[in-house]
């Protein structure tokens, strides 16, 4: 960790100004530029031909379902999407990239100008502005451990070269780790919803670095940032940025220089390191692919892939918590994936009340599934029969008391609510009669309590209710209950 904790009023004095680049592998089948299979967890070097490993005399065919890909996620993130754009070479010598160069787009990319909504400290929202989603090719993979010389040497997988990536590219307009975290947490989202790419952090296909400089609150110029490395969680992100923060205003405040460089984050230790010095920014060469054409997408190309948009996920939440009067936390909740959403959805339009469905399933369900440690899929209740058990609910038919039992069951013997109700069938009793003979009953059996409600400790109710409830064996109709016994209690 830092040397020394800095005070609350020397960070004040400073503003972070942060700017991110995401990289996304897109979930086609085969790769960028070959027919080779895009698939994670092959057998080293399985997955490699002549083009993807560069080979003399090996030509590139770009992958249409990737421009698809691409394009549907610029759109989602109202990107401008270029009617011609350019695939350049990316020319760096590494041990993973054969042929020496990387085909990306330069200063012609797919999209620009687009811009994700975060919530703001004040409650409000806050546009990040997008720069630009360009498509290029990914790099292989070195491995440093696994092998027994490991020590001493490294070894390539070369399968990762030619997989089809878009870079996102922020505008440094974020101020925070926690504005950072929210940003990335949002295009996960959307990307998601899109289906472009399963954004998988720890099989590498979502990948994020982030630029980071501080300057004195009020100045304008930006100050000299570093380039954090090697984070492969959103939740490390944010701390690797709060460490860099303040690393660079301890700098600053100790009357020495912030250097350009690129820094990795050691999640064990909790801090950044640096890992190469970066005076100048790399001279890539970037020239025109020969190889490969400009790409043309028509007017008429790019509203047919807007077609095929689903409704994201803010405008789904604010839809669905007027449609369903959910709070915002439930809507986040019941929001968090497409396919969660599309389930809760089509169960809602089949019940009574859509609002009891999405209870049942946060609080009942979602509790237990907390409490066992379990996944929402990994759920023995269904769907329909959440339906069930909110329609039984709304009709009287079953109490909640009642229901919560037969919940207990169904995870206990892991079977479906539907199932388990029909065995067990619990009844209702609604017949006013049976209730107040019930009632009746308890006032006679207990005339201490009945004296302290007419005393004026009208809380004693709770005990006459809870009595009835325990001589109906759950049974009796807690509307009706509640209501006999304060009529004959003030009687």
């Amino acid at each position: 960790m830092l040397a020394a904790a800095l005070s609350p009023d020397i960070l004040a004095k400073y503003e972070p100004v942060i700017g991110l680049e995401v990289h996304v592998q897109l979930l086609t089948a085969t790769k960028a530029f070959c027919g080779c299979a895009n698939r994670f967890g092959s057998e080293p070097n399985t997955n490699v031909c002549p083009v993807c490993l560069g080979l003399p005399g090996a030509l590139p065919v770009l992958n249409a379902k990737a421009v698809e890909f691409a394009t549907l996620a610029a759109l989602a993130l109202n990107c401008e999407v270029r009617e011609r754009s350019i695939f350049a070479r990316k020319n760096y010598f590494y041990p993973d990239l054969p042929k020496g160069y990387q085909i990306s787009q330069f200063d012609k990319p797919l999209a620009e100008h687009g811009w994700i909504d975060v919530p703001a400290a004040d409650g409000n929202t806050k546009r990040i502005g997008i720069t630009r989603l360009h498509m290029e090719e990914d790099a292989g993979k070195s491995l440093h451990e696994g092998f027994p010389d490991s020590a001493t040497r490294t070894y390539l997988d070369l399968n990762r070269c030619g997989t089809p990536l878009i870079e996102i590219v922020s505008e440094p307009d974020i101020r925070t780790p926690a504005e950072a975290f929210d940003y990335l947490t949002r295009l996960k989202e959307i990307l998601l919803y899109t289906e472009v790419s399963d954004c998988n952090m720890e099989e590498g296909s979502l990948r994020c670095d982030a630029n980071v400089s501080v300057r004195p609150r009020g100045q304008e110029k930006f100050g000299t940032k570093a380039e954090v490395k090697n984070v492969n969680s959103f939740r490390f992100i944010r701390a690797a940025l709060e460490y860099e923060i303040e690393r660079q205003i301890e700098v600053i405040e100790s009357g020495e220089r912030v250097l350009q460089e690129t820094r990795l984050w050691n999640s064990a230790e909790g801090r950044t390191y640096s890992m190469r010095s970066k005076e100048q920014a790399h001279d890539y060469r970037y020239f025109p692919e020969p190889d490969l054409p400009p790409l043309i997408l028509t007017a008429k190309y790019i509203g047919e892939t807007e077609k095929n948009l689903v409704e994201l996920p803010e405008p789904r939440r604010k839809r669905m918590i007027a449609a369903y009067d959910l709070s915002v936390q439930d809507a986040h909740t019941l929001t968090a994936s497409r396919e969660f959403a599309d389930r809760f959805e089509a169960a809602a339009a089949k019940a009574r009340n859509p609002r009891r469905v999405a209870n049942l399933l946060l609080s009942e369900i979602g509790g237990r599934l907390k409490t066992l440690g379990l996944e929402q899929e990994q759920s023995p209740v269904s769907m329909a029969g959440i339906v069930l058990a909110a329609d039984l609910l709304d009709e009287e038919k079953i109490s909640s008391k009642q229901m919560k039992q037969l919940f207990d069951v169904c995870f206990e013997k892991g079977e479906d609510f539907p199932a388990v109700y029909e065995r067990e069938k619990p009844q209702q009793i609604t017949d006013a009669a049976a209730i107040e003979a019930i009632v009746d009953q308890v006032i006679a059996a207990n005339p201490k309590q009945v004296e302290q409600y007419r005393a004026g400790k009208k809380t004693v109710a709770g005990f006459f209710v809870g009595q009835a409830m325990k001589i109906s064996k759950g049974q009796a109709n807690p509307a009706m209950l509640n209501e006999l016994v304060a009529k004959k209690l003030d009687g």
